[in-house]
Parts: structure tokens; sequence; C-alpha cells
């Protein structure tokens, strides 16, 4: 019951968030963004209510840091410095998940057995890459440790497969290839031309990766799933 209610507010916070986008107040809008974050926070804590765990510690800093990538992107239209402290925080986080998927109990085999799996993220993150590249100008190396992250993030996410329940991996899996998207139309927009619905796309796919990432995770630790 209590997971079903977060789940609401986290969404229906979220369509605030999305609805203020185009508002020409800042509070607003930036205050709906700064509760997405911790709603989903609040939602771990429900299921786990320890951080002993150390998946679980690395789950939640991924979420601190994301939501401190929310709040410091938010202040980017004042200075743009703010966009390489939100790109490092949102980092952190991508780097937090990538360990927490392979450090799920079971055998890694993307780099073994299920290498193939790798050819659709390696193509993706080669034509991101070539798309943007002459308009990247300084931020060029920035951009490219960001894309290797997060893809390798991906990678991870694909790695979950038959280490843990066909619900969690699928939502996991979802999540990541949405986080992919909404970080890739980030990029689009800010470094090669800008579309008009871009805000809601980003947030769109950013909200609903972030709830199934972590869902996805409650989900693993479910008794009684099957493998």
């Amino acid at each position: 019951m209590k997971n079903r209610v977060l789940s609401l507010l986290y969404f229906l916070i979220g369509i605030i968030a999305i609805i203020l986008l185009d508002q020409p107040s800042f509070y607003p809008g930036f205050i709906a963004k700064s509760l997405i974050i911790p709603v989903l926070m609040i939602l771990f804590f429900v299921n786990f209510n320890s951080l002993s765990n150390r998946l679980h510690l690395y789950m939640f800093t991924a979420l601190f840091f994301s939501w401190a990538g929310d709040i410091t992107l938010e202040f980017t239209t004042k200075n743009e410095n703010f966009f390489i402290i939100g790109l490092v925080c949102f980092l952190i986080a991508h780097l937090m998940y990538l360990v927490v998927f392979l450090k799920t109990p079971g055998e890694n085999t993307i780099l073994s057995k299920r290498v193939y799996l790798l050819i659709p993220v390696l193509i993706y993150g080669a034509g991101l890459v070539s798309y943007l590249y002459s308009d990247l100008a300084e931020m060029r190396l920035p951009v490219i440790l960001y894309a290797s992250v997060i893809l390798s993030m991906l990678a991870a996410a694909i790695n979950r497969k038959d280490k843990v329940n066909v619900a969690s991996f699928y939502m996991v899996l979802t999540g990541a290839i949405l986080f992919v998207i909404s970080d890739s139309a980030i990029a689009v927009n800010k470094f090669s031309h800008h579309f008009g619905s871009s805000g809601i796309v980003i947030m769109a796919t950013y909200i609903v990766a972030q709830y199934l990432i972590v869902t996805g995770y409650v989900y693993q630790f479910r008794k009684g799933e099957v493998r």
C-alpha cells in the first residue's frame, strides 16, 4: 500500500514538474523538480530499512547524486559552470548504478558468453558521439567520458540477465535504456540543435527511468520470484 501511494505521489510530482517546465517563474518548477528524487528515496527506505547492505548503500548514493544533479542543472541558465557540476553528479550516479548491477550476485557473462549483446550498445554510442562530435568543442572529452560511463551502466544492466528474477531484470533494463535516451536528448539539445519538446522528452524519460531502476531493484529482493 505504501509503495502504491509513494509511486502515485512520485509521478504526480513528476507531471507537475513537466507542466512547469516553460513557466517564466523559476522557483515553482525548481521546487517540483527538487522533490522528485526524495520521494523515490522514501520509497527505497520503505522497502529497505537499513543501508547495511553495500548494494543498498550504492543505490542510495546513486539517488543522492541524481538529486544533486537535478538541483545543480536547474542553475545552468544562471551560470554555465553548473552544467559541469551537474554532469559530475550524474556521472557518479551512473557509476554507482554500474557497480550495483555488476556486484549483483551471480556470474557476469556480458564480456564472455553474451558479448554479442554489447553490439547494439556500442553502435548506439558510436553513432551518438559521431553525431555530436563536431559540435562539442571543449566539451568533447567530458561528453565522451560521460557517454562511455552511461553506456557501461546500460551494459551492466544487460549483464543482470539470469542473476535476478525476470521482472527485476526487465524493469531495470528498461530504466537504463530510458536513462540513456534522456541523457542523449540533453546532449543533442544542448550541443547540436534545440528541439521544441526537448524538456518533456528529457524529463519524462528520466522520471520513468529512475522509477524503473529503483523498483526493479526492489523486485530483485522479493522472495518467491522465479529466476
